[in-house]
């Protein structure tokens, strides 16, 4: 099916051009599992097609040849142009620095790793087998890609040398320095982590922890107006990560935000799970952590119906804690709002490519009835799915050119992972992501009950960000035909921009950024013809939020004068003990 001789040279180009410095593996926790060689690999077109007939696909021979004639015509024309003294084009953002094309060296390298990106990308274009197949290769030949990247490596970056010359070594001393330090850490840094500390620096909104469990703590903001709606807001975030995301700095803060805006605020503060609880349950967080919190919460208040929003797999919990009450007769939101959430996983995004049954299967034999699923390995998992923005740029500047990680609250947060217990979380992958079980009425039981979503007759909000690679907007965008079925028109849904977690914290005071409604969009409509009829508007989302949530706030009241109530008293300051412990101090 092939030339060896053309498989030879390309190898002797790869390894000529990525050989020379060569990272230590355990510099980037995880990457091995990423499915993605170790750079300086050399490329084997053997166990490439071998890999593809166990697969159950393959690559037409006459494709092969093609690109192989393509390939070396090429690159015969590359290096024609630069024996010419010829510039070429290099399209490459990482690689745009004059640096590149100041020496023909530099210059070649970058246009033969443009080169032989092009070609490795149109192999497994090329590949003819299920969407699946092609999707995971295609995931795994980039990341290859991106780790071969030139930029990653010292002998050759121009940029990082031409830094050790100007700072006279010092550049390469503190890179050096910056390397062992986050070996210790194990992982990458992405900001100046001592500029933060939870509860003074994020996480620092004002309130009490009411109420605990061995699964969560339940927290109740202080009031910063004189009246509050007398309904109240309970807050899901995803256990997943830490509930701060929502509780930065008090310019970008949701929490603070909605506080302001004249409501009570609760929120659970997921625990950092550890050996204590790594047999806890999906029915566990649904029915002993968010059910709970709804009950305590309606005691509180003394209100019949509360309002309740859902951040990602927090929504996803809180939208069956919801359903499960409402099959035992229960009817307790005034309105539910839902960001960035799948409740159908018809199509899950990049994140596709780690899920399908032997994977799965292999989690759930060794996690699945004990044991924790490790906050790092999610790190890994989600940096993977952006890894030039999340990894490599952070190993160029931080170890190869010495530059020390600016400070940046989202990314302290996005440092800060967390661990879940085994059983839950395969759980959530199998029933949810694998088999997409929770949008089909009285598929799943949870809690003793079959579990329909569209017995769930709140109005909705719901939003979606419309470059988001981990809720795709459209999967988003489906929930509006899944509950509040029967009064579906109460049913909001806003588009915002940028991404899954950016879009989000989008603060209302910077009016940054702009977003998409469509309140004419008839029922039933699909995702392109919402956003074909849709209006764009600059600024942030957070404003329609805060009148549909004013809207089902009922009446206003007297600012409670102290959080919780005679049963439910101060245990200590918000943020509470959970939020603070560290993923990898409990997962070593």
């Amino acid at each position: 099916m092939s030339d060896p001789k053309f498989w030879t040279a390309l190898q002797s180009q790869f390894q000529s051009q990525f050989a020379p410095f060569k990272p230590p593996a355990q510099a980037f926790p995880g990457f091995a599992a990423m499915g993605a060689p170790p750079a300086g690999s050399q490329v084997d077109p053997t166990a490439f097609l071998k890999q593809l007939a166990d697969n159950g696909a393959t690559i037409d021979p006459a494709e092969l040849v093609r690109l192989q004639q393509d390939y070396t015509q090429q690159f015969g024309a590359l290096w024609q142009s630069m024996l010419a003294a010829k510039t070429p084009a290099i399209t490459d953002r990482r690689l745009s620095a004059p640096a590149w094309q100041e020496h023909p060296y530099f210059a070649f390298q970058a246009a033969a790793y443009q080169l032989n990106s092009r070609f490795l990308l149109a192999l497994a274009d090329a590949v003819q087998g299920s969407e699946k197949v092609r999707h995971k290769l295609r995931f795994a030949v980039q990341q290859m890609i991106d780790a071969m990247s030139p930029a990653n490596f010292l002998a050759t970056n121009p940029v990082a040398q031409q830094k050790i010359l100007e700072t006279r070594g010092e550049s390469l001393t503190k890179g050096i320095a910056q390397l062992l330090a986050d070996l210790q850490k194990g992982h990458v840094s992405q900001t100046d982590e001592t500029a933060f500390e939870v509860g003074r620096d994020v996480g620092a909104s004002e309130g009490s922890v009411i109420f605990e469990n061995e699964l969560f703590q339940l927290i109740q903001y202080k009031p910063l107006t004189k009246t509050v709606h007398e309904v109240p807001l309970l807050i899901v975030p995803p256990c997943i990560n830490k509930f701060y995301i929502l509780d930065l700095q008090p310019h970008n803060s949701l929490v603070r935000y909605t506080v302001e805006q004249g409501h009570t605020v609760f929120l659970i503060s997921w625990r950092n799970a550890d050996a204590a609880v790594e047999t806890a349950t999906w029915d566990q967080y649904v029915d002993d952590a968010v059910v709970r919190s709804i009950h305590i919460v309606q005691e509180i208040s003394k209100q019949p119906q509360i309002n309740a929003l859902g951040f990602c797999v927090g929504g996803t919990i809180l939208s069956c804690a919801l359903a499960l009450l409402a099959a035992r007769g229960e009817d307790p939101v005034a309105s539910l709002t839902l960001l960035t959430t799948f409740l159908d996983f018809s199509d899950t995004g990049a994140i596709d490519v780690y899920i399908d049954e032997m994977q799965l299967a292999l989690r759930e034999q060794m996690i699945g009835q004990r044991g924790l699923m490790a906050g790092r390995d999610f790190a890994s998992a989600f940096s993977s799915l952006r890894p030039n923005d999340l990894l490599w740029n952070y190993v160029e500047s931080n170890y190869l050119k010495g530059e020390k990680p600016s400070a940046f609250d989202l990314l302290y947060w996005n440092a800060d992972s967390t661990n879940l217990p085994g059983p839950m979380f395969c759980y959530y992958l199998r029933h949810m992501y694998l088999e997409n079980a929770l949008k089909e009425p009285g598929r799943l039981t949870v809690g003793g009950e079959k579990i329909d979503l569209r017995k769930i007759n709140a109005p909705a909000f719901i939003y979606a960000s419309r470059d988001d690679h981990i809720v795709p907007w459209k999967s988003a965008y489906a929930s509006l035909g899944l509950i509040n079925t029967a009064k579906r028109s109460n049913n909001r849904f806003v588009l915002g921009a940028s991404g899954h977690i950016a879009g989000v914290i989008n603060p209302a005071s910077k009016n940054k950024r702009n977003y998409w409604i469509n309140d004419k969009a008839k029922a039933g409509s699909g995702a392109d013809a919402w956003l074909a009829g849709a209006t764009e508007h600059p600024g942030s989302w957070w404003g329609q939020w805060a009148a549909f949530l004013a809207k089902h706030g009922g009446r206003k009241v007297a600012a409670p004068k102290a959080a919780g109530s005679t049963r439910y008293k101060h245990i200590e300051p918000a943020p509470g003990r959970y939020v603070k412990v560290k993923a990898d101090q409990l997962a070593a």
